[in-house]
């Protein structure tokens, strides 16, 4: 009975993982999705979607955050939907240990020397090219001392993270958390 549980688990689990990831259009070279064939719950591609996706972790630091890289995901998943990219708002707002992946290159490979520069940089860089609003934590930021001087250029500076999470929501954006 075992054997065949797991037999069936397997087979399963071979189904879900058949397709292959695909690249999205709005942002090709980061987040990809995977297609999703006639889903029963529909995607309404007339309507504003706005989200803010809180960021407060990083990864490996040799890789860009998955965290951040969810906001390209969102937007290319979005797109191949049918919702036209002017009808989608998205801000990363990102504090704790993450304020680190808005770092420029040289103060991010002080931090992580394993890394030769912040792998980050291009994914906000192509985010902000499609109207991505990167907000970064103050708090956070003055506790790790991230400076302005030493953040990336698309970075917003906010009182905190909690304040700009309110603001977003109170905007009508809504929060994406994992």
């Amino acid at each position: 009975m075992k054997k065949r549980l797991w037999v069936l688990t397997l087979c399963i689990a071979s189904i879900g993982f058949s397709q292959d990831y695909v690249s999205g259009d709005v942002i090709p070279e980061y987040g990809k999705t995977f297609t999703v064939e006639s889903p029963e719950f529909k995607t309404n591609t007339s309507n504003m979607l706005s989200a803010v996706i809180d960021v407060y972790r990083g990864f490996d630091p040799t890789q860009p955050n998955k965290l951040i890289e969810t906001a390209a995901r969102y937007l290319n998943m979005h797109e191949k939907a049918g919702v036209s990219p002017k009808n989608m708002k998205v801000a990363l707002v990102i504090h704790g240990n993450a304020v680190f992946d808005l770092l420029q290159d040289q103060f991010y490979t002080e931090k992580y020397p394993e890394a030769s520069k912040n792998p980050n940089l291009p994914l906000i860089q192509a985010l902000a090219n499609n109207g991505v609003q990167v907000i970064i934590c103050g708090q956070s930021a003055a506790h790790h001392k991230v400076t302005r001087e030493k953040a990336d250029e698309n970075a917003q500076f906010a009182l905190s993270a909690m304040t700009a999470l309110v603001q977003l929501q109170n905007d009508n954006y809504r929060l994406i958390k994992f």
